[in-house]
């Protein structure tokens, strides 16, 4: 449905907010749904089916038509991703599946990369990383694997699910008003010096993932490697930008 189709079900809806056009508009996001479904699938790995976020998401989509205002001149997709990912995040914390070993692992992983962070700069191997904690190569690549999840929940920790106040506040702030623009550019270029930490294997990863909007399986089939490399290649990545971007990290998610 073209855009300005959607206005018109959107205008419709805001005037006679009956079932029939409630599904109209469910039905017409469906494949919104299955975006932020696929891009959060990066983190999960097979430790949740891809179909159950996407029920998750449907919820929080569900959510998002109930409680949007469309008299307030908002993007209802900028609105709805927030919701629907809320939504997932919220399900995925109330399974609490992760076991205290993980975040435990998490944890020395990360000081592990500060450490070599400090040392290096931002030129260091795997093998470096996994002499740090005293590990094998193959090990620290399990290790990875493992906190896929918790990489998730910290990245997106300032999402709250069902706190309105907030979520409206970060979408107003989405809008291109000049202090916004001004911030975005130095955050740009933040990630930019952050990015040259990386490998290019690692580089092209966060670019085809967070700029090309590209899913797990388009990226394995890009670079010509596995799904589980891409989704290590992708731990890989963050760990290293968290150490540079640090209250940042979240510049990662903020343009798309």
């Amino acid at each position: 449905m073209k855009t300005d189709a959607r206005q018109k079900l959107w205008e419709e809806y805001s005037k006679k907010r009956s079932p029939d056009l409630f599904e109209k508009i469910v039905i017409e996001y469906a494949g919104l749904v299955k975006l932020v479904a696929g891009r959060l699938s990066m983190y999960l790995g097979h430790n949740v089916e891809y179909d159950d976020l996407v029920g998750y998401g449907t919820f929080g989509l569900i959510d998002a038509i109930d409680k949007f205002d469309y008299s307030k001149g908002y993007k209802f997709e900028t609105y709805a991703s927030l919701r629907i990912r809320g939504a997932i995040l919220d399900q995925i914390r109330k399974m609490d599946w992760i076991p205290r070993s993980i975040r435990q692992k998490q944890r020395k992983i990360e000081s592990a990369y500060q450490a070599l962070e400090r040392k290096y700069g931002g030129n260091f191997s795997d093998e470096a990383v996994a002499e740090e904690l005293n590990i094998t190569l193959e090990e620290l690549e399990d290790w990875q694997s493992q906190t896929n999840i918790t990489n998730l929940i910290s990245l997106d920790e300032f999402l709250e699910q069902g706190s309105e106040s907030k979520t409206e506040q970060y979408i107003a702030a989405s809008f291109d008003q000049p202090e916004r623009i001004a911030e975005q550019n130095e955050l740009k270029e933040l990630l930019v010096k952050a990015l040259e930490t990386l490998t290019e294997k690692e580089k092209k990863v966060i670019v085809l993932y967070y700029y090309e909007e590209l899913t797990l399986k388009e990226i394995s089939r890009i670079l010509e490697v596995s799904e589980s490399r891409v989704s290590q290649l992708h731990t890989k990545a963050l760990k290293k930008l968290k150490v540079k971007l640090g209250v940042n990290t979240d510049v990662l998610t903020s343009f798309y």
